[in-house]
């Protein structure tokens, strides 16, 4: 997994360069290239592979998954959404760029990662590449990932359409599975797999998702600024719907775990170890097991 990381940062470095105006490609690679995880693009190269298919077809694509990541970062740390001033513990791109930079950053990423993945897939049919920035525009926009975040805003004012279980699903399945959905299916795409592979890995996709932003609710309340490198706590002071807000501490471990589980089960016949070894390191730091 260090090894695709490695590879993953070492590609988004070469895509994204600076030119002229400057300020705006530096505040797109200030966050970019700040040290992380890198689960999604990952997820997609690691698809690619346990399909039996080369991975190199697959970095526009991850990369481009990454970028529309990181604009969803910039934007939701904006004064105007969840106003933070830290972000994988460096200060955010509004704090260092200013507001309107910060904005123009994530519209700049959101836009040149379809670029990205037409202009660098040489080695993809015309047909594969579309079928891929058909994925990224369905899911990057108001059917996927702003979808999540407008519901996740009106939340917090109390203002509630559906019920609060049916809210907190809509949310983090727009807002947060969307991204995982996004990686696992295009990967399953470039390596040409047929639609039963590809809807099952969407169900694992899903549950992880899920058990992802569980697990990132759970850490917001037992985890420090230094493990996570962003305010801890914020969900909670801002009455933001989460699943140990609705659930408690204990059912929302319950929940993870059992989708854990279930992602456990999809995955077992893929033969993968990178996706048991993220499976097991988020397990492992929730349960202690």
């Amino acid at each position: 997994m260090k090894n695709l990381i490695k590879l993953v940062d070492e590609h988004l470095d070469k895509y994204l360069g600076i030119c002229y105006p400057e300020e705006i490609f530096k505040a797109m690679k200030y966050t970019l290239m700040l040290p992380g995880k890198r689960l999604r693009p990952v997820m997609c190269l690691e698809t690619v592979r346990m399909l039996g298919s080369d991975i190199n077809k697959a970095f526009p694509m991850a990369c481009a998954i990454e970028m529309l990541h990181v604009q969803s970062l910039i934007h939701d740390d904006l004064p105007c959404m969840d106003n933070d001033d830290f972000r994988r513990g460096k200060p955010s791109n509004h704090k260092v760029f200013g507001e309107a930079n910060a904005v123009l950053a994530g519209d700049a990423l959101l836009t040149f990662a379809p670029q990205l993945i037409i202009e660098k897939s040489d080695n993809l049919t015309t047909e594969t590449v579309l079928k891929l920035i058909h994925e990224y525009t369905k899911f990057a926009g108001a059917y996927g990932l702003i979808a999540g975040q407008v519901v996740d805003i009106e939340s917090e004012g109390g203002k509630l359409a559906k019920t609060a279980e049916e809210t907190l699903d809509f949310i983090h399945l727009n807002k947060t599975a969307v991204l995982f959905r996004l990686a696992i299916r295009t990967g399953a795409i470039i390596a040409n797999a047929e639609d039963k592979t590809i809807n099952e890995l969407d169900e694992f996709a899903t549950k992880f998702g899920l058990a992802f932003q569980i697990y990132d609710d759970i850490m917001d309340e037992i985890s420090t600024f230094d493990e996570l490198g962003k305010t801890i706590g914020k969900d909670k002071n801002s009455g933001k719907l989460t699943y140990v807000s609705l659930y408690g501490l204990e059912e929302a471990k319950k929940k993870f775990s059992c989708l854990i589980e279930d992602c456990c089960d999809i995955i077992k016949k893929y033969n993968s170890e990178i996706f048991v070894e993220i499976l097991n390191k988020l397990r492992d730091r929730i349960l202690g097991v």
